[in-house]
């Protein structure tokens, strides 16, 4: 039996540093604009324009030149107006943070991006390949993305029926490192959000008897398995019948294929 969850409608009372990643910069405004009444929102100000500053370049805006304005605009800003309390009202230029580098990414917006964004983005950053990255980026990517890596030879990359056209059958986006003849292919896919499981015990104390205890278990299906670690370089006078592999399972294989000698690849 299918479940369906409505969602509820997003206000400044329920944004957080997450889910303001899904919204732009009208919506700042009209959110504010909704809220400006609210008492706990008067009383919590920084807590809202934090969350906000978050995702969004803020600038105030201590003028109303048409010139200030419109060299914001020109820069891609949204510029309007805010009442902070009763008696204080300003003007804001705001415009969404870019997420073009890999340090631009965090576990806040992972799962904002889509599979194409986050491949651009390691594209504009790669030289080394996966292993280039910290190991911290690399968990904030995990995080969000399905990653696997294969390095092979130039010319036997895009052999078909291989693993490089199987992952882009199954929805992968793929980013091509060059490493000399070979290529290392980095696969990555949008993780599902799987809802955490959750346990509820009752109270056994006669003074908490109405109230539970949420316990949350730990989401270990989702962790980066141990053997998704990328593939250096092979050394190509190592490279023999019994060590070539990439690190994906490649299953069953064209029976000539594996018969063929792989010192054809190596540079004698």
């Amino acid at each position: 039996m299918e479940q369906k969850t409505e969602k509820k409608a997003l206000t400044l009372k329920t944004l957080t540093k997450s889910s303001v990643w899904d919204i732009q910069e009208n919506d700042i405004f009209r959110l504010w604009e909704s809220a400006e009444k609210d008492a706990e929102v008067k009383e919590n100000v920084r807590h809202y324009i934090d969350i906000i500053r978050s995702a969004f370049m803020v600038e105030e805006v201590n003028t109303d030149s048409k010139i200030m304005k419109q060299k914001f605009e020109k820069q891609g800003y949204k510029v309007g107006s805010v009442k902070l309390d009763e008696e204080q009202k300003v003007t804001w230029a705001i415009k969404k943070r870019p997420i073009s580098r890999v340090t631009d990414l965090t576990y806040e917006n992972i799962r904002h991006i889509s599979a194409a964004k986050l491949v651009e983005v390691l594209d504009r950053n790669f030289g080394g390949g996966w292993d280039s990255l910290s190991q911290s980026i690399k968990d904030i990517i995990e995080s969000g993305f399905d990653i696997s890596t294969t390095t092979l030879p130039k010319d036997r990359l895009h052999k078909k029926g291989g693993l490089y056209e199987k992952k882009v059958a199954d929805g992968f986006d793929v980013l091509e490192v060059a490493k000399g003849t070979w290529v290392e292919a980095i696969f990555a896919k949008v993780k599902p959000e799987a809802e955490k499981p959750r346990m509820k015990f009752n109270s056994f104390s006669d003074d908490e008897e109405n109230e539970d205890e949420d316990v949350e278990i730990e989401d270990t299906f989702n962790k980066p398995d141990d053997d998704d670690v990328e593939i250096g370089e092979p050394n190509d006078e190592d490279l023999n019948e019994e060590n070539y592999s990439t690190m994906m399972d490649l299953g069953a294989g064209d029976p000539d294929e594996e018969a063929e000698e792989l010192s054809d690849y190596v540079d004698e």
